[in-house]
């Protein structure tokens, strides 16, 4: 699979996420609702960072000539998930919350900015 289509399996994945996790933290939390919409929301998390890390990194220095800085939000969501998933399993409530509030801020809003700079694929499309 190429760079453009992974491309477009990522954010077919990373904007339904992104939405979803906004619409998570305005809803009440702890109902049937939010658990369903939570557990749809750590799926596409998890299928948008697997994708990633296919995904070479076009900007900066790399390692092994693929991995780039930002697929450290790979990492960070692959290990967030399992963890916010098995602290609301556990009902506490505080790390899961910590643990989602992070991973949305950290892997959706900063690494979404950081697709944005310019020499990267998104930034292109956008601003051609």
């Amino acid at each position: 699979m190429n760079y453009q289509e992974l491309m477009y399996w990522h954010l077919s994945t990373v904007l339904p996420a992104a939405l979803l996790g906004g619409l998570l933290f305005a809803f009440a939390k702890g109902t049937p609702f939010h658990r369903l919409l939570g557990k749809i929301y750590m799926v596409l998390m998890l299928a948008t960072a697997t994708i990633t890390l296919f995904m070479s990194a076009e900007v900066g220095p790399t390692l092994f000539n693929h991995f780039g800085f930002i697929h450290l939000f790979s990492v960070l969501v692959i290990v967030t998930v399992p963890r916010a998933y098995l602290a609301a399993r556990n009902h506490n409530v505080q790390s899961h919350k910590y643990s989602m509030l992070g991973m949305y801020i950290g892997a959706v809003i900063l690494a979404g900015s950081f697709t944005l700079v310019p020499g990267r694929y998104l930034h292109g499309v956008l601003f051609g």
